[in-house]
């Protein structure tokens, strides 16, 4: 060995000797430096030999050229020479108080001056090679070591600031007890590299940060957290992956953990939600880990609910419940982390909002009953959360409602939900109450039914809103109701029948009146019953009677009319069976002296039932003996001429109200004769109304009048009947003039067998001649109509009719018409 020695010095004697000289130029030191490399790298030596030839010959000059050659490549050379010294030489230490001040003059500032990326790059390698080989045995070296680093954890390089954070952990891990002294001057430029743009310098640093706390100083925790958990966001799964490692090691291995478990504990279960399975798993690992290794340290403390732990038997659905451990770690810290995780549940950051609303539901699964002592804090929290523009957000809660329910006995969540809606009730806090009943376990909650329905129930809340997705909100709860107590329902099912009604009588979507029937039949189903139908049959007078106590006072914007509605059109044949009290609150609200809006809402109610009578109002058949009241109390004062465009859509629905019920044929003869006197004047006054419909529906009413008692007309009647219907032969609209000529028709009938015919026969020449003129009316259907019309008048005075006729037929564009009825005469006279 001593000679193999001898003969390497010998060998680098000349290359060392153009190399220590001052001056040497650079192609003289760089072909020194090739010859160096030669005789090293081109023979095999020992150990032992290239250490002391190394130690003794190579280590002060390669030092000096690689802190002072103004040429890249002769360092760059050195650095490689220095490499492989340190790589195969058997004691390295001996070169670390020539080489790391080397490496602080090249690397720290402010006199660190080497210009290049790849040769920076070497010497932290070659920092990273010390470690490695000497270990400890750098502790001296340490405060060196710290700032070096410092400085190339900056670094503009990428690869520079990886080694770099390589080196950081190997020398916490090389002297972990020295290493606590300097730790802390490390933290903080690893938190200014945390958020490189380079996926890979930020999974380096984040492994860094792991080691030099874990082998450091503890304390330094607090500094790191919020960068950690800002890496939770990262969109790289490799980052987040990291950052789960890390946190689940200290969890582990920390000496100060339980120090930390209530800021470490968010993090990892942070990554429970992860989009990537390997980071999920990886976050499950180190949680039963951790929750198994307190369960042992503190076996004392825990031996009683090791030994007599009951399951509950009300378990989320697909969750699994976890070790006692976990759960017992989340309990004790709860109240030191609810805090700020609510907190960030209404963050202006609408990933902090979702990634809180999820640790949320997992804390909640694991502190189970220890929930109820956070309940104020938890509902005020839920009822922003629940109102929030983010879906995501909104249905993380309401799972987290859903364990309240779980978890929290009913007496106690009820008592603090319920106040919320005494005050101004929102959509949110009726979410919240829907999730907390899904939740609940069915023999828990039942007790409470009662209470519940009478919440719901009060106008404040049922009537509070018409927005369509707090009423969502409202179907939403009682859906749950009747989902977890099933037939317990029964007892609140009048309640709940009167939420259904309101939320049915909100102007809303088609889609949400469907949920609500869905619903009905949900109730109707746990009650054993057939169809909601059923359930109105069982509860149609306290409905009306509920709906009915303020119609006095009931305007257009009354919510009662619109419920008033529902009730009367949407239960179909059982509204046949409560008739008092709905002719009541009919006689009651459509007197003339009450909101016209209003009174325009309640016709049109009354004129879809009746279009639908022996469905609906006359199921049972016993709306005929209503009809007095109706036609004389209801219909009759409405059709009275009153201003305005409302005054006259109420007469046009009144008018066909009255031909509804006359077209169903439940106004019998013996009716109209009863009503008669009342309804003739303003039936003959509307067909000058405005309303094509309205003409339309009185001239049929009049003509139905005219069959069924108009042979009983005195002349003023008579007289009245003709000269208004006469005009609507002129009318604008072809349906009104051929209804008009068909009413006349009629009232020549009547007149026939009437007393008063021979008082009447100057008003039958006028009306004679005002029908030959219609004779040429441009309609040809309309002229059809008059011809017939005539040829019934003709029966009445013919020879008046002929002397008409043929002294208007010379004037006629179409007299083939005064023909035909010239001739029809003709024909009867010969017959009779």
């Amino acid at each position: 060995a001593a000679e193999a020695a001898a003969e390497l010095s010998q060998a680098l004697a000349r290359p060392l000797s153009l190399l220590q000289q001052s001056d040497c130029g650079r192609t003289a030191r760089l072909r020194a430096l090739e010859d160096i490399r030669a005789q090293l790298q081109g023979r095999p030596l020992p150990g032992a030999v290239l250490q002391d030839v190394f130690a003794a010959r190579l280590l002060r000059p390669l030092s000096r050229c690689l802190a002072g050659d103004a040429a890249e490549r002769c360092r760059e050379l050195a650095l490689e020479l220095l490499r492989h010294g340190l790589s195969h030489g058997e004691r390295p230490c001996e070169a670390l108080p020539v080489l790391l001040p080397v490496l602080a003059q090249r690397l720290c500032p402010p006199q660190g001056a080497e210009p290049s990326e790849e040769l920076r790059l070497g010497l932290v390698q070659l920092l990273g090679l010390l470690l490695q080989r000497c270990g400890a045995s750098m502790a001296p070296y340490l405060g060196d070591i710290a700032r070096v680093l410092q400085a190339t954890l900056l670094d503009h390089y990428a690869e520079v600031r990886r080694e770099s954070c390589s080196c950081a952990v190997a020398c916490a891990r090389a002297m972990p007890e020295h290493f606590h002294m300097q730790s802390e001057s490390l933290i903080k430029p690893l938190m200014q590299t945390i958020s490189h743009q380079h996926y890979r310098v930020r999974v380096d640093v984040i492994q860094a940060t792991g080691a030099v706390i874990q082998f450091g100083n503890g304390k330094s925790v607090d500094d790191v957290l919020s960068h950690l958990a800002q890496r939770l966001f990262d969109e790289i799964p490799k980052v987040r992956h990291a950052v789960t490692t890390v946190i689940g090691e200290w969890l582990l291995h920390l000496r100060d953990r339980y120090s930390y478990f209530h800021k470490l504990i968010p993090l990892l279960l942070g990554s429970f939600t992860d989009e990537i399975p390997e980071n999920m798993k990886l976050a499950w690992t180190y949680w039963e880990k951790t929750g198994l290794q307190w369960e042992k340290e503190n076996e004392e403390d825990l031996k009683d609910k090791m030994d007599f732990s009951v399951s509950p038997s009300h378990y989320p659905k697909g969750e699994t419940r976890p070790g006692l451990g976990c759960r017992e770690l989340v309990s004790r810290n709860l109240s030191k982390i609810l805090p700020g995780l609510c907190h960030d549940m209404t963050d202006w950051v609408e990933s902090t909002r979702i990634k809180a609303s999820q640790l949320l539901y997992t804390l909640l699964l694991h502190a189970e009953d220890h929930i109820t002592q956070h309940m104020e804090l938890l509902l005020r929290t839920l009822y922003q959360a629940c109102s929030d523009e983010e879906s995501e957000v909104v249905k993380n809660s309401v799972k987290a409602a859903e364990l309240i329910g779980t978890f929290v006995s009913p007496k106690v969540s009820l008592k603090l939900i319920t106040p919320a809606f005494e005050q101004t009730p929102k959509a949110s806090c009726v979410m919240v109450l829907a999730a907390v009943i899904r939740g609940s376990p069915k023999g828990i909650l039942q007790p409470h039914v009662t209470q519940l329905g009478n919440t719901l129930s009060q106008a404040g809340v049922c009537q509070r809103s018409e927005e369509v997705f707090y009423m969502e909100q409202l179907l939403y709860c009682i859906q749950a109701l009747i989902e977890v107590c099933q037939e317990d329902c029964k007892e609140i099912s009048l309640h709940l029948m009167k939420v259904l009604v309101t939320i049915m009588a909100i102007p809303s979507s088609q889609d949400l009146k469907e949920k609500v029937e869905i619903t009905m039949s949900s109730l109707a189903e746990v009650q054993q019953l057939e169809s909601f139908h059923c359930l109105y049959k069982q509860h149609i007078i306290q409905l009306l009677e509920w709906v009915s106590v303020s119609c006095e006072g009931w305007t257009c914007y009354s919510a009662e009319v619109l419920q008033f509605e529902v009730i009367t059109t949407h239960s179909g044949p059982v509204i046949g069976e409560a008739l008092d009290d709905f002719i009541l609150v009919l006689k009651t609200c459509l007197q003339p002296n009450r909101d016209p809006q209003m009174r325009l809402k309640l016709f049109t109610v009354l004129s879809q039932l009746l279009q639908k009578a022996s469905e609906t109002i006359n199921s049972q058949g016993l709306f005929p003996s209503y009809l007095e009241t109706v036609i004389k109390d209801i219909l009759a004062p409405n059709l009275q001429w009153h201003a305005g465009r409302t005054a006259a859509a109420i007469r046009a629905t009144a008018v066909l109200c009255l031909w509804a019920l006359i077209h169903c044929e439940m106004l019998s003869p013996k009716e109209i004769l009863k009503v008669k006197d009342e309804l003739m004047p303003q039936v003959i006054a509307s067909m000058d109304e405005d309303s094509k419909i309205t003409r339309l529906m009185a001239c049929r009413i009049v003509d139905v009048l005219l069959k069924v008692c108009g042979r009983q007309f005195d002349v003023d009647k008579f007289k009245n009947t003709y000269t208004e219907v006469l005009k609507r032969l002129d009318d604008a609209s072809c349906d009104v003039r051929l209804a008009a000529a068909h009413t006349l028709a009629n009232w020549f009938k009547c007149l026939k067998d009437s007393d008063v015919k021979s008082s009447m026969e100057g008003h039958v020449e006028f009306l004679y001649q005002e029908l030959l003129v219609h004779l040429d009316d441009p309609d040809e259907n309309l002229q059809k109509a008059v011809l017939e019309v005539l040829k019934e008048g003709s029966i009445l005075y013919p020879d008046l009719l002929v002397r008409e006729i043929e002294g208007v037929v010379h004037k006629h564009q179409t007299p083939v018409y005064c023909n035909q009825l010239l001739h029809h005469i003709q024909s009867a006279k010969e017959s009779a």
